[in-house]
């Protein structure tokens, strides 16, 4: 064990961890030496791969099931890590689930699921997980850049909810400040993760550098706000996007 790395010592919960952008924080904050807790919805086994994965390079995790479209099992998740690891010192929040359709096509049951699990969801996490945060602590939540430019049709709702997780950042950064909790949005464009991989033909051309955001590339912006270098930097939305909103 590498008492060097900078997140040695810390435990951090990511919600929504087991593949994609949240499996990519996972295994980053491991590597930085956090230990980790981290959600899934659906897919156990994968879930549970990625732990075994984390234990056998030297770290330490543990996965819970827990939907973040249901508060009483994101408040679980929130007690399992405490009682596993004693503490909690980092949340990245990147649940979220992507349901495109134009306004007036768009079912009002996919606008309340989008709604619990994108908006209400990482409230719930924030109000959960914040009280147990110590000084120096740090909230991180994976938006995306349509709260700053769509560009394409179908996405009004998602884009919705997107910038209003950067809202709720802005106002809770300012709530947790006098505890010295830092509370920060990641905006990323096109990331190749399955959940867009149907639409990657639709989203490409419209970003400059010409291909899609890497997982780890995200990532790797969550580990520095993560950081005690970071502790600056509070209320803020980083876009990270290959020049799509540029």
């Amino acid at each position: 064990m590498n008492d060097e790395r900078e997140l040695n010592g810390k435990v951090a919960l990511v919600l929504g961890g087991s593949r994609g952008i949240g499996a990519g924080v996972v295994r980053r904050l491991a590597a930085d030496g956090a230990r980790l807790a981290f959600t899934y919805a659906a897919s156990a086994e994968s879930a549970e791969a990625l732990a075994a994965e984390v234990v056998r390079d030297g770290g330490a995790a543990i996965a819970i099931r827990a939907d973040s479209g249901e508060p009483a099992q994101i408040e679980a998740a929130v007690a399992r890590t405490l009682a596993e690891f004693g503490r909690l010192d980092i949340l990245a929040v990147n649940a979220g689930i992507l349901q495109l359709a134009t306004i007036d096509t768009y079912a009002l049951d996919d606008f309340d699921r989008m709604v619990a699990v994108n908006v209400r969801g990482v409230f719930v996490a924030l109000r959960y997980a914040a009280p147990h945060l110590p000084a120096g602590g740090r909230i991180i939540t994976i938006g995306s850049n349509v709260a700053e430019r769509v560009g394409f049709p179908g996405a009004g709702v998602y884009a919705m909810t997107k910038a209003a997780v950067a809202a709720l950042v802005r106002g809770a950064a300012i709530d947790l400040a006098p505890r010295g909790v830092t509370v920060n949005n990641i905006q990323p464009g096109p990331t190749a993760t399955d959940m867009t991989a149907d639409h990657a033909g639709m989203v490409l051309p419209l970003v400059p550098l010409g291909r899609m955001g890497e997982p780890r590339e995200i990532a790797g912006l969550v580990s520095y706000l993560a950081r005690e270098e970071a502790g600056f930097v509070t209320g803020a939305s980083l876009t990270i996007d290959g020049g799509y909103s540029a």
